[in-house]
């Protein structure tokens, strides 16, 4: 079948939208979805920094949601023709990962999310010359008006939600909230830092809210820090003098639980020093230098660990997530600017510069 998707040819060339080729012939275990709206992850433009591993040209977009329109029909599928559907990151399915409640640390995931996923003869997808483009990225390549997906990276939604919106539930505001609620486990009187106030450090400010936790916010655009002040944090620039004793201050002792989303190693060292004893650092980001730590920084059983995918099982916390929001307790769409597909290089532009948290993108088949 002919669409237009949104394609990457060179780390550091723009997107286009170009008429492209998706062989839609489905497996048993698969399903066509058509997009209603992808929200743009950090992730999606990290390819741009990691030349020469994630294969291109491709089609990314990993935070797609939208309607189910043919199905393979394998036997005990959880949704069918006309579900309204949240997509969110591959896995295996069978490794121990996968069948212990972790698909986020899959044996697989860098293989089927990152770095070219299932092969494919002939190729899946396929440019108007013929050339194979990437596909499956994150199970999805979404940055298109339709997607051949594994049925067990979608989850069911309400269909009363506004689904063109709920993309990025899949995998930036999942990563944030499942942080708070699944890693960290916060609740009523624990306080948590949050390093970053882009998409995934909001959504777990509005987690900590929805859970009854204090929050504290700090990051280096006042608009971010208005926003995270709105949503129930206290908000401090990153430049504060003397930021952890200050947040020591406002916690009363030190952050239960901190959560970083930026991989600054002074603003990670900052963390670990404005938490008390026996507090918790989450980090989401990749960092791509050594992280040195202060002395004393892990003194007094403060304890560091990775983030991924929030901890989530999608089908658990994605339908939690939409109920919180239906209740005016996690009101991510405060954080969401929509932009046209043929608007994906201005959507970008904008992310880089801190004028919006997190783009969605409609595809021209979402009818918007």
């Amino acid at each position: 079948m002919r669409m237009r998707a949104a394609v990457l040819r060179t780390p550091d060339g723009p997107f286009a939208v170009e008429r492209v080729a998706l062989r839609a012939e489905l497996s048993a275990d698969e399903i066509l979805v058509r997009i209603a709206g992808c929200g743009m992850c950090r992730t999606d433009l990290a390819v741009r920094r990691s030349a020469g591993r994630s294969p291109l040209p491709a089609v990314l977009g990993h935070e797609g949601a939208g309607v189910v329109v043919r199905t393979g029909g394998g036997p005990g599928a959880a949704v069918g023709v006309g579900d309204h559907v949240v997509l969110s990151f591959d896995s295996c399915g069978h490794c121990r990962a996968c069948r212990g409640a972790a698909p986020a640390y899959c044996d697989s995931f860098a293989a089927l999310n990152l770095f070219g996923g299932r092969a494919e003869d002939p190729p899946r997808l396929t440019d108007a010359d013929g050339g194979a483009l990437a596909p499956r990225w994150f199970g999805q390549s979404a940055f298109a008006e339709y997607a051949v997906v594994p049925a067990r990276n979608a989850v069911r939604v309400d269909p009363a939600l506004p689904v063109e919106l709920l993309g990025p539930l899949g995998c930036g505001f999942l990563t944030g909230a499942g942080a708070v609620l699944n890693t960290f486990g916060a609740g009523p009187g624990d306080t948590l830092l949050v390093i970053g106030a882009g998409a995934v450090g909001l959504a777990a400010v509005m987690a900590a809210g929805a859970a009854g936790a204090q929050s504290v916010a700090v990051d280096r655009h006042p608009r971010r820090l208005a926003l995270a002040e709105e949503l129930g944090a206290v908000p401090l620039p990153a430049d504060t003098a003397g930021l952890a004793a200050t947040i020591r201050a406002i916690t009363g002792g030190g952050a239960r639980y901190a959560l970083d989303t930026t991989a600054s190693v002074p603003l990670v060292n900052e963390a670990l020093r404005a938490l008390r004893p026996l507090g918790s650092l989450g980090l989401v980001a990749r960092f791509h230098t050594p992280l040195p730590l202060d002395p004393g920084t892990l003194d007094q059983g403060r304890g560091v660990r990775h983030v991924c995918e929030g901890d989530a099982v999608p089908g658990l916390l994605i339908p939690l997530l939409c109920r919180l929001w239906q209740a005016g307790r996690f009101p991510f769409d405060r954080l969401v600017r929509t932009y046209p597909l043929t608007d994906i290089d201005r959507a970008e532009r904008d992310c880089d510069a801190g004028r919006v948290v997190k783009p969605v993108l409609l595809p021209p088949a979402s009818g918007r």
